[in-house]
């Protein structure tokens, strides 16, 4: 009897779940200065270097055996050096996002339940046990199997979408050419000089890298398949982006941006300062929904590919006993972590675009040169050829350039 292959919808939506996550609350604010045609062109030429970039992943990857993820790729294409500085980078992102999703998800479980359940203004629950109640839960998940999240991701997305949706419906509605072209222009009216200033941020909401092992694994070595659920997942993630930019930058005026900068662009900032041009009341509630199930489809991506990593960097095997020392690895760390720093959600997403450009770009595209030059028979092969590899080390070069230079205070700040 042959095994049905998993659908392509379900990897998909583990890529989308994994990209869009708290990420994209901060986009509109980071392109406010370089406004909705810049932040068009750097969503796309960020969507297809990271895309591209995940696919030279694949490329390394379909030539090792199922289960090895990036400590063995690295080891053998790139030598020891490479691998240390990748793993540092790989480990650092994945556990700095897993506890910055444990801090922000305890927080919402925490309002949530606090909310709805309390019957005194003292609360229900704590930060602590808000932080508990959501790791455990979706812990479970990765615990049990890529399929559970495959599923549970499936479910969170459609919830997302529901809500994004019944969210944006009224933006989307009234947006206004004049202030989405920036007509009405008043005060700062530069574009180009914040171009750099976006990108980092930009490259953090399309990260998925992590989960691409995890899909040789699910797919059973079909690398079309993995590549289908990949550009899908992205396709997905990048038409949310385009629209929430529309609906936001279509409502409030360019200049309207300086209080949401000045809070860093906190939600409930951007959400009074939207109020002044529309009525938001409704939209508040639903995207505190949104933004839940946006963190903890993220929280479910981003932790598959880290227990992969782990699991293949420690030689767990896929037993009972061997997945449940992974989960606790996997887990643990962060979970105390953010029980001893609930509020470093902001920092920590700060901290891990730099190691994320590493080796969801920089190193992917060593990797497809290497495996190229190792392996002339290629099963699957990423487009393009030497020029691409060389175009996505630009595009990581730039990243770095951008975030040191932001950094060292180099780059010029839009205020609003």
């Amino acid at each position: 009897m042959q095994t049905k292959s998993p659908s392509l919808l379900g990897g998909a939506m583990i890529i989308a779940g994994t990209a869009v996550g708290a990420g994209m609350l901060a986009n509109p604010t980071a392109m406010s200065g370089i406004w909705f045609i810049g932040s068009i062109f750097v969503l796309l030429y960020t969507w297809f270097c990271m895309t591209t970039s995940g696919l030279m992943i694949l490329e390394a990857n379909l030539h090792y055996p199922t289960g090895a993820s990036f400590d063995t790729i690295v080891k053998d294409l790139l030598g020891n050096g490479w691998n240390i500085i990748n793993g540092l980078s790989v480990a650092f992102v994945l556990y700095i996002l897993t506890y910055a999703y444990i801090t922000s998800g305890g927080s919402i479980t925490e309002s949530l339940i606090n909310q709805y359940f309390a019957s005194t203004e003292q609360g229900l629950i704590g930060r602590t046990t808000g932080s508990l109640i959501f790791c455990l839960l979706l812990a479970f998940f990765v615990w049990f199997s890529t399929k559970a999240v495959d599923r549970f991701t499936t479910v969170l997305i459609a919830g997302m979408v529901i809500s994004f949706f019944i969210s944006t419906a009224g933006l989307l509605s009234d947006v206004k050419m004049d202030i989405l072209f920036n007509h009405i222009a008043q005060g700062e009216q530069q574009y180009l000089p914040y171009i750099l200033t976006a990108l980092p941020v930009c490259l953090v909401s399309f990260g998925f890298h992590g989960n691409v092992p995890s899909l040789v694994k699910y797919y059973d070595r079909n690398g079309k398949r993995v590549a289908y659920s990949i550009f899908i997942g992205t396709g997905i993630a990048l038409v949310i982006y385009i629209l929430w930019q529309l609906a936001i930058q279509g409502n409030l005026p360019r200049a309207e941006f300086a209080p949401v900068i000045a809070q860093g662009g906190d939600i409930s900032a951007l959400l009074q300062a939207l109020n002044t041009y529309i009525q938001t009341d409704y939209i508040g509630l639903v995207l505190k929904f949104f933004a839940y199930m946006a963190i903890a489809s993220s929280f479910l991506g981003v932790t598959l590919g880290l227990f992969d990593y782990i699991a293949d960097m420690l030689k767990f095997d896929d037993s009972l006993m061997g997945r449940t020392k992974t989960t606790l690895i996997t887990f643990l760390p962060p979970l105390l972590l953010s029980l001893q720093f609930p509020y470093g959600f902001v920092i920590a997403i700060g901290y891990a675009g730099l190691a994320a450009t590493i080796w969801a770009a920089i190193v992917p595209a060593l990797l497809a040169k290497a495996s190229r030059q190792k392996y002339a028979n290629a099963s699957y092969r990423v487009y393009g050829g030497n020029f691409m590899i060389y175009f996505i080390i630009l595009f990581g070069i730039l990243n770095i350039v951008a975030q040191i230079a932001d950094q060292l205070g180099i780059l010029p700040q839009f205020k609003g």
